[in-house]
């Protein structure tokens, strides 16, 4: 069963904080593409899967707002899903709520698109693969 929406924690890192001494700005990309990644796995579509299919997705467009800052210790929880397919590409949404105080610290999307490992072009999404996520229009509810 897929699973439309998914949750991934993280806690904000020694590593992850620059000299304005909240998150840096390439580590909610990071942290995009662990939740992208985690979704997927939990989904039946782990890295290994793609590779033996023979495609995989690269990332066409980030786009991020940044509402809030993260600071050293706190927990974030990373809600993605996937927000719509064309032929080869979709779109993944992000948010980033802090749970303690129900804080969006930022939103963001990703433009993934579907490409053919050998040929390094784009290629038709299968439904082998779109049949494991279902498209989410509406955002999920804020963690608990």
């Amino acid at each position: 069963m897929a699973i439309p929406y998914f949750d991934m924690p993280v806690i904000v890192s020694a590593d992850d904080i620059d000299e304005m001494e909240h998150a840096n700005n390439v580590c909610y990309i990071r942290w995009m593409q662990d939740a992208a990644v985690a979704h997927s796995t939990a989904n039946g579509w782990e890295t290994q899967r793609y590779l033996d299919f023979g495609s995989a997705w690269y990332a066409r467009k980030h786009t991020i707002e940044y509402l809030a800052p993260a600071f050293l210790g706190e927990q974030l929880i990373v809600q993605t899903w996937v927000s719509d397919w064309k032929t080869v590409r979709s779109t993944r949404c992000y948010r980033f709520v802090r749970p303690s105080d129900k804080t969006i610290v930022a939103i963001a999307e990703t433009c993934w698109a579907f490409v053919n490992l050998t040929t390094k072009r784009p290629t038709k999404i299968p439904k082998e693969v779109t049949d494991c996520f279902i498209v989410q229009t509406a955002k999920p509810d804020l963690p608990k």
